[in-house]
C-alpha cells in the first residue's frame, strides 16, 4: 500500500519551505548538541543518559505531531520514530542488543509501510545488493554464532527500507542512506575492527537519517498539490 496515494485526514500547519520550521527544529539540534557535549565512553549505562539519546528523536515525534497531526505517512513516521527511541535505549546496555536491533527492525518496517511500493524502481536493487553482499559477507565471518540469523533478517529489512527510500526520492533518499550508513559503522565497529571517531559517526549519521526522513512528511505530491 502506497500511503501517499490515501486521503490525508490532516493537513501541516506551515510548509517545509517557511522561514520559522527552523524555529520548530532548534530544539532538534540543541538536543544533539547536549548528548554529544554529555557523551564520554567512559560513561556508565544509565537510563539518564539514554534519555538524553533519545530526546532528539523523541522530540522529531513531537515536532510532527505538532505541526502535521494528521496523514497515515506522519503517523507511521512517529511510529518508526518512536521504536527507534526503544532501540536508541536498548543500545544503550550492551546486553540489550538484541532487544535494541529487534525495535528498529519494526522501525524500518514502519518506515517501508510509509515509503510504499510506488514508484517501483527495481533497477536500485542491483548497486545495493553490490554493495552490501560484499559488505555483509565480510561481516559475517566475525559475528558471533548466535548474531548471524538475527543480524542477517535485520540486514535485509534495512536493505529493502534503502530501496524504497531512494525510490521515494528527496530527503528520504537521503535519510535511508545516512541511516544505512550509520548502521555499517556501528556493526563493523562493534563485530570486526574498532574505528575511530566511530560513535561520533554514528550518532550524527543517524541524527541527520532521522530528521531527513522526518522532514519528508512535508514532501508528498498530495501536500505539493494543496
Amino acid at each position: 500500500m502506497d500511503t501517499r496515494e490515501e486521503g490525508l485526514p490532516g493537513k501541516p500547519r506551515f510548509s517545509a519551505q517557511q522561514p520559522h520550521v527552523g524555529r520548530w527544529l532548534s530544539p532538534f539540534f540543541l538536543t544533539c548538541a547536549v548528548y554529544f557535549l554529555l557523551w564520554s565512553p567512559e560513561n556508565q549505562p544509565s537510563w539518564v543518559g539514554a534519555l538524553i539519546k533519545c530526546l532528539p528523536i523523541l522530540y522529531l515525534v513531537v515536532f510532527l505531531w505538532t505541526v502535521y497531526p494528521g496523514g497515515s505517512y506522519s503517523l507511521l513516521l512517529q511510529g518508526a520514530l518512536l521504536c527507534s527511541a526503544v532501540g536508541d535505549s536498548c543500545l544503550v546496555w550492551p546486553e540489550a542488543f538484541l532487544h535494541g536491533m529487534a525495535a528498529f527492525a519494526v522501525a524500518h518496517l514502519l518506515y517501508l509501510w510509509a515509503f510504499g511500493l510506488t514508484p517501483l524502481k527495481p533497477g536500485l536493487l542491483l548497486p545495493i545488493l553490490l554493495a552490501s553482499i560484499p559488505y555483509y559477507g565480510l561481516l559475517l565471518w566475525h559475528l558471533p554464532p548466535d548474531m548471524v540469523l538475527p543480524l542477517t533478517a535485520y540486514s535485509l529489512v534495512l536493505a529493502v527500507m534503502l530501496w524504497r527510500g531512494l525510490a521515494r526520492g528527496g530527503s528520504t533518499c537521503w535519510g535511508a542512506l545516512l541511516f544505512t550508513l550509520s548502521d555499517a559503522v556501528l556493526a563493523w565497529n562493534l563485530f570486526v575492527h574498532p574505528l575511530p571517531h566511530a560513535h561520533l559517526v554514528v550518532m550524527a549519521t543517524y541524527y541527520a537519517a532521522q530528521i531527513l526522513i522526518a522532514l519528508s512528511a512535508f514532501q508528498s505530491p498530495r501536500l505539493k498539490s494543496n
